[in-house]
């Protein structure tokens, strides 16, 4: 298991000029209920996924002038088209890396982790440490509100094995219980970009596949049968997922619980909607060794105890800020 082990990808800097997708779905506050506006994201990707270099492209922009994305000349700064331009809006706004400024929304304020990952002086600025992808996709899929296509995926679909078909009535299903108004045309196109995030398309006859992919595609999370096209989750040990990353997820993911409590089940990490088990596909054997290696790292900070025969995982001296140490740890090495 890696601890701050560096995996390298190659990556290319040059400009993104891909065409543009037609948008055939209105996303103005008139065609969306006042439940899905104001707590629930759909659309907004225009049927991106995100790509090499994009998250560095927002971040270098906005850090340049916060109000490049309301500017009509946005896609010409940033080198790609004008779907892209609003495409990389979405999903830097999508994972948290920036945010409309509190004084005026035309303008947009970087993070601490945008500015911390993906700054000139940053961690990783140009994501070619597998460990900063392990990073995002916990950003993607931990958000319940943001992500909730995401989130319902990844912690509260519980088979290995899935069609297309089998996911799109799964989603109905429980958008339609979370009160979630919305269509089947949305959601085919919310899961067509989700799966897309994980599984390389169809190549198109002089595309690059290394254009075309998400850089989540090397996470290999979700692999495709093409001769049944079933998709399958890949559950079990994750050698590429630093230590650190998973220690960082878990702070996140017991933040409200370490208000009040010190102590939670191996299974809540394992088993529980939105745990690192979860998210990250990981059995109970690989969770058991994350937290004993967290055990060392943290000086106790966070401990594994057994107390009648169940395993806890007692929070001593943990908080968010040592999510915080763990991920500057890792990157410093």
């Amino acid at each position: 298991m890696p601890l701050y082990k560096r995996h390298r990808r190659h990556i290319s800097n040059l400009p993104d000029h891909g065409q543009d997708l037609p948008i055939d779905y209105n996303t103005s506050p008139s065609h969306q209920s006042t439940k899905s506006l104001s707590r629930f994201s759909f659309g907004g990707h225009e049927k991106f996924t995100f790509r090499d270099g994009w998250l560095k492209k927002a971040i270098d922009a906005i850090l340049e002038d916060p109000f490049i994305f309301s500017r009509d000349d946005a896609f010409i700064i940033l080198g790609v088209g004008k779907n892209m331009a609003t495409s990389i809006r979405y999903w830097g706004l999508r994972l948290g890396l920036f945010k409309p400024a509190d004084d005026n929304p035309r303008a947009m304020t970087t993070s601490k982790l945008g500015v911390a990952l993906l700054a000139d002086n940053g961690w990783d600025p140009y994501l070619e440490d597998i460990g900063s992808l392990w990073l995002l996709h916990w950003l993607l899929s931990s958000d319940q509100e943001r992500g909730i296509v995401w989130h319902l995926i990844f912690s509260r679909y519980h088979d290995v094995e899935f069609r297309k078909s089998t996911m799109l009535e799964f989603l109905n299903t429980q958008l339609t219980q979370r009160g979630i108004n919305t269509t089947e045309g949305m959601i085919e196109r919310e899961f067509d970009v989700f799966i897309h995030t994980y599984v390389p398309p169809q190549v198109k006859k002089g595309e690059s596949e290394e254009t075309l992919n998400c850089p989540l595609v090397d996470l290999n999370l979700i692999r495709l049968t093409p001769s049944d096209s079933v998709y399958r989750f890949n559950v079990g040990a994750k050698t590429s997922l630093p230590v650190a990353v998973f220690g960082y997820a878990l702070l996140e993911f017991l933040v409200e619980k370490m208000a009040h409590q010190r102590t939670v089940t191996l299974d809540e990490c394992v088993y529980s909607p939105g745990s690192p088990g979860q998210i990250f596909k990981l059995d109970e054997n690989s969770v058991m060794a994350y937290l004993e290696e967290l055990e060392t790292i943290t000086s106790d900070a966070i401990a594994i105890q057994e107390t009648a025969g169940q395993r806890q995982v007692y929070l001593h001296a943990a908080s968010p800020e040592l999510g915080w140490d763990l991920l500057r740890g890792y990157y410093a090495d």
